[in-house]
């Protein structure tokens, strides 16, 4: 069975681009990839991983709202007994943000210039055993 990944842009940011690279390579390493599209809310996300009964939900932000909507989304996740679900995420973040981000339960960060392989292999060792 694929591991099944949510791509999403939540909030305003209208740039998608890193996204969709990502979602194909995913889909290309044999995922199953669900792209909610731009201007997501966190709440929005949620429901679409909860009905896409994913294993994984991948942001990602340009605006500088990660710390904001990254940790909304795991919190929205758990309100939801769906803790289960792997959030990570990528975009413009910087350094000094990673490490608050994962205590707050986004559990990978990927900035940019990390590799297509890079992401694909830590979604496949993240997720494949669940």
């Amino acid at each position: 069975m694929p591991i099944r990944i949510l791509i999403a842009k939540p909030g305003l940011d209208g740039h998608d681009r890193g996204a969709k690279v990502v979602a194909r390579a995913l889909r290309d390493a044999g995922c199953e990839v669900i792209y909610t599209g731009l201007h997501q809310t966190p709440e929005q996300i949620v429901d679409a991983a909860l009905e896409e009964d994913v294993q994984g939900v991948g942001l990602s932000a340009l605006s500088g709202a990660h710390m904001t909507l990254f940790p909304r989304v795991v919190e929205l996740l758990a309100e939801k007994d769906a803790a289960d679900i792997v959030v990570f995420g990528g975009g413009i973040i910087p350094e000094a943000d990673v490490a608050q981000l994962e205590s707050l339960g986004v559990q990978g960060v990927f900035g940019p210039g990390t590799s297509l392989q890079t992401i694909t292999d830590w979604v496949e060792k993240t997720l494949a055993p669940r």
